[in-house]
């Protein structure tokens, strides 16, 4: 087992056969330990404050065929989306559909979704830096009324918790989806408005489940499988729609 401090977390790493997997163990106040695989294939394994690092490496190895089968998983997908470039002729996704960049001049900055188009409109020289950012600002733009428009599908299912509608963040993360904070508030990354409605409503349905279940339990992903029965077809779905 090896360890080294982080910024982020402590850095471990156990030996599974020929395999080392590493790993960054966090340390919150939460009551069960968590292991999460990103699509990056980095692991990441939430514990309790007072967890034993030993208890974690063993853990860790108990789990490893289940890691490794993840890692695997992500990396058939790594080379698929090449870097953007931002010019024109260049697709980017919109709720799981391409749509390709014309790249114009006018008096003012502004992107338009038109005739199955991206028309970004420069008023200075259309620099790949220009655009990039003008997309990012549309996105921002359009996340709040379709997350919204999400949460509105998915949250009568959950009327029975008696529990206050969670409010809406939109956020950039690089490792999730999204997430549940401690005061209710779901934290949606605004890179799953390029993913299809369907995706991006597991999403929502995921951190609502929270709601009542924190850790992935069993008990967990019983609410989820009643609330959504298809939602590992949707999952599969949006890794693949975003790889």
């Amino acid at each position: 087992m090896i360890a080294s401090a982080s910024a982020t977390g402590v850095r471990r790493s156990v030996t599974y056969g020929t395999r080392t997997i590493a790993f960054t163990v966090l340390h919150t106040s939460r009551k069960t330990m968590e292991i999460a695989v990103h699509p990056d294939g980095e692991v990441v394994v939430t514990a309790p404050q007072d967890a034993d690092a030993g208890v974690v490496d063993k853990k860790v190895k108990k789990r490893a065929r289940w890691i490794l089968k993840q890692i695997a998983y992500f990396g058939q997908f790594a080379p698929r989306t090449p870097a953007r470039c931002y010019i024109s002729g260049e697709s980017h996704l919109y709720l799981g559909k391409h749509y390709r960049l014309t790249i114009t001049t006018g008096p003012v900055n502004e992107v338009k979704l038109l005739r199955g188009r991206f028309y970004i409109i420069c008023r200075d020289p259309a620099s790949p830096e220009l655009v990039k950012e003008l997309l990012r600002q549309w996105y921002l733009a359009k996340a709040t009324a379709q997350f919204s428009d999400s949460i509105d599908r998915c949250w009568p299912k959950f009327s029975g918790l008696s529990l206050p509608r969670p409010e809406l963040a939109i956020r950039t993360m690089k490792k999730r989806w999204g997430s549940l904070t401690e005061s209710g508030i779901i934290a949606l990354n605004v890179e799953l408005l390029k993913a299809p409605k369907a995706c991006i409503d597991y999403v929502v349905v995921h951190e609502l489940c929270h709601l009542k279940h924190y850790d992935h339990s069993p008990e967990f992903y019983q609410m989820l499988d009643a609330v959504m029965p298809d939602w590992e077809k949707v999952k599969h779905r949006l890794e693949l729609s975003l790889a």
